[in-house]
């Protein structure tokens, strides 16, 4: 059973994805649960002891509370995993805490749908208790996969620890640092990050990457060719036609987007 992923891009990279076993996946799944468990109990006490629903138990009977619990519990189970998910690029509190993510099985980004397919399948990976399922198939899968990540296509790797050693890093570290950016240089809301494709980013950190090894003229084009297309998704106008303001701007979006897309490690 295979602990890494080669994933080859249409640029002809190859990523390596270190899979997250069941050992991982199972601590992760824990530490979700625990945190679950804790938003059951406040809701459940909070509908006890309200005043509102305690009348409505005496005077219309327990099976509209049971009904009523029932749907909370659904909601928070199914809402959880989907969300966090969704909002922070495929990792739970629990998959930050052991340092995994969701991606997709080409390396790129997690998809809402591929995410909303996962999150409704745990239904049948948690038979017949306390995903049994999941954890067979987990375990036996040579990719690591419950049925929700065949389906939706997706993996779950252990996120690469960023480093330094590529030349073409070095010299963008060093061209934000002599540009003093930040990724608090621009504003990208979440909508507007989930917005940006697989090719967007790879326009991107193209442009970033070869940006210090271009001639003036050429980068000023390529930043205006970038920007135009970029900026509209990501929420940014041009800097009132301001070359520089918009390489500045383009090299913060690289630094806020980076985190969402850089999973592998080469």
């Amino acid at each position: 059973m295979q602990e890494t992923l080669k994933v080859k891009t249409p640029e002809h990279v190859t990523l390596n994805f270190k899979l997250a076993g069941l050992g991982s996946r199972g601590a992760a799944q824990i530490a979700d649960t625990l945190i679950i468990s804790l938003m059951y109990a406040g809701m459940i006490a909070a509908i006890i002891f309200s005043e509102t629903q305690l009348d409505r138990l005496l005077f219309e009977g327990r099976n509209m509370l049971i009904a009523l619990l029932l749907v909370i519990i659904f909601v928070i189970n199914w809402g959880y995993f989907f969300l966090f998910e969704w909002f922070t690029g495929g990792k739970t509190p629990g998959k930050m805490l052991l340092g995994l993510r969701v991606v997709k099985e080409d390396g790129g980004k997690a998809t809402a749908l591929s995410i909303l397919i996962r999150s409704l399948l745990r239904i049948i990976d948690m038979l017949p208790f306390y995903y049994l399922v999941g954890m067979l198939m987990i375990f036996f899968h040579p990719n690591h996969k419950r049925l929700g990540d065949i389906v939706a296509g997706t993996i779950v790797v252990h996120e690469r620890k960023k480093g330094r050693s590529l030349k073409k890093e070095s010299l963008v570290d060093k061209e934000m640092k002599r540009r003093g950016l930040t990724a608090d240089y621009v504003q990208i809301g979440e909508w507007e990050r989930q917005r940006i494709t697989k090719d967007d980013w790879l326009l991107l950190k193209t442009f970033v990457e070869r940006h210090p090894t271009l001639n003036y003229e050429k980068q000023r084009e390529m930043a205006r060719e970038v920007a135009g297309i970029l900026f509209p998704k990501l929420g940014l106008d041009d800097g009132t036609g301001n070359t520089l303001e918009m390489e500045n701007r383009l090299f913060a979006s690289y630094l806020i987007l980076r985190d969402d897309w850089e999973f592998g490690f080469r």
